[in-house]
C-alpha cells in the first residue's frame, strides 16, 4: 500500500469517527465505548470497518486513475504547464 492510500485512508477514517485521535483515557462518557469490548460489538466495527475501507480503497483507485487519465489528455493536447 501506498503511503499516498494509507493517508487517505486514515483521513477518511478520522473524519467518519472510526479512528480516534484522543485517548480512552480522557474520555469523559467511558460507557459510549463499552459496547466495542464485547466480542458481538468488535466484530460488528470490525465489519463496518472492512466494507468502509474497501470502499474508499475502491474510490481512491478511481480517483488515481481519473488524474492518470487527465493527465493523459492534457499532455497528449500539448498542455505541458499542468502539474
Amino acid at each position: 500500500m501506498s503511503l499516498g492510500k494509507a493517508n487517505y485512508l486514515l483521513r477518511t477514517l478520522l473524519g467518519k469517527g472510526f479512528v480516534k485521535v484522543q485517548n480512552f483515557r480522557n474520555s469523559s462518557n467511558k460507557r459510549a465505548y463499552a459496547y466495542l469490548l464485547t466480542p458481538e460489538g468488535v466484530a460488528a466495527k470490525a465489519e463496518l470497518t472492512r466494507q468502509f475501507l474497501a470502499r474508499k480503497t475502491e474510490e481512491y483507485n478511481a480517483l488515481r486513475l481519473e488524474i492518470e487519465r487527465l493527465r493523459g489528455e492534457s499532455e497528449s493536447a500539448g498542455g505541458d504547464d499542468v502539474a
